[in-house]
């Protein structure tokens, strides 16, 4: 069952979707969102956090949350944010298709990072939004810690079994993003014209005890998404 700060969430990224608040606009203020929901100012603030991590609205000081100009689904870097949390948060209405799921030998690298285990579970799912192939993920996960995997789990939520029932913190991520051509299977799959490249994540995805649990590669449409990061400025001292 999902925490309310994110049915709150999910249910002003709605509204953001179909327009009932459109880009220029400013959500209700925490206070109003608050009384709106019945939520504590705290979820309330979650709830918007969320939002901005999305790339839906930006918070300015003073003002409030304005809704940002979405023309392309969007995918947040900084965050660690599973294909299906953003399907429900966005409403993307996407479907998921299992390709391959099979227990291999890992990798010996990934990039350019050594891979200490030796077992691994290989799952490619192919999302498709609107009826037409958009994002191509590879995974590696890692055994130890992860052994098995329920075939209909890899369909919905790997993270949220992986929480949920075998109990492991996910915790956080080192990711590379390049554009390039892709091998001609995966244009393949993914619908690409001659020569047309796609943006490549790669990531490694890590416990809270630090323990390597999953590679990641995904490939996606260039005319599908955009790729947004919230930063603030943070002054270095200087002597």
């Amino acid at each position: 069952m999902a925490l309310k700060h994110e049915m709150i969430a999910n249910d002003l990224a709605e509204k953001i979707k179909h327009q009932q608040f459109c880009p220029g606009d400013f959500l209700p203020s925490e206070k109003q969102l608050s009384e709106l929901y019945g939520a504590s100012r705290e979820t309330t603030r979650k709830a918007l956090n969320h939002l901005t991590e999305l790339g839906l609205i930006q918070k300015l000081k003073g003002k409030g949350s304005l809704v940002l100009d979405i023309q392309k689904y969007t995918f947040p870097i900084s965050g660690i944010t599973s294909f299906q949390e953003l399907n429900q948060a966005l409403g993307l209405h996407a479907k998921t298709k299992v390709l391959r799921q099979e227990k291999v030998k890992a990798p010996e690298y990934f990039g350019k990072t050594p891979i200490t285990a030796k077992k691994a579970l290989f799952i490619e799912r192919l999302r498709i939004i609107d009826d037409a192939p958009a994002v191509l993920d590879q995974d590696y996960l890692l055994d130890p810690p992860i052994s098995e995997l329920p075939a209909k789990v890899a369909a919905n939520s790997i993270y949220a079994y992986l929480e949920k029932q075998l109990g492991l913190e996910i915790d956080y991520a080192t990711k590379e993003i390049t554009v390039e051509e892709v091998p001609k299977d995966i244009a393949k799959r993914l619908d690409l014209g001659p020569n047309e490249p796609a943006v490549i994540v790669r990531s490694l995805s890590y416990l809270s005890d630090t323990t390597l649990f999953q590679l990641t590669t995904s490939y996606h449409r260039p005319d599908k998404f955009k790729f947004i990061d919230f930063a603030r400025r943070k002054k270095l001292s200087t002597n």
